[in-house]
């Protein structure tokens, strides 16, 4: 049974990785000498990472299955891509906080467009004042954030 409670802490839970993974990657950007190669790097050390899991789970065979899978399909890892060296870029420039508080934003935006068209199979969800509100909130922390 999947209990949304858990899954809020797991969330919550990547959230701190990702803003300890940004200025991570950025650091390793300064250390070799290229943002780009950085994120290469590091989307390497979590490719392995995630092959190592699926052998321990036994989903390893899933691997043959991706032939299989419309091509549009695999444009999320070229998102993860450009979203592991946007913030590896981002950090240094307008900080760890503005670049989260930025990076939420973008998510919270297309979330709600996500949820009122029901894109990619997902069930529509209304986008109501209070979540405009919080979408609102969180580009105004954006601005706060910089000043």
């Amino acid at each position: 049974m999947q209990s949304p409670l858990i899954a809020l802490l797991i969330v919550v839970t990547a959230g701190i990785a990702v803003a300890v993974q940004s200025p991570l990657n950025a650091a390793l950007g300064r250390s070799i000498g290229s943002g780009v190669a950085a994120a290469a790097v590091s989307f390497g050390v979590g490719f392995f990472v995630l092959v190592g899991v699926s052998m321990v789970l036994g989903q390893f065979g899933a691997f043959g299955r991706v032939a299989a899978a419309p091509p549009v399909l695999l444009l999320g890892g070229a998102l993860g891509a450009f979203f592991v060296w946007s913030m590896l870029w981002a950090v240094p420039v307008v900080g760890a906080l503005t670049a989260i508080s930025a990076l939420v934003l973008g998510q919270m935006t297309a979330a709600l467009v996500i949820d009122a068209t029901g894109l990619f199979g997902l069930a529509v969800q209304a986008v109501t004042l209070p979540r405009l509100a919080g979408a609102g909130l969180v580009a105004l922390g954006v601005v706060l954030s910089r000043l």
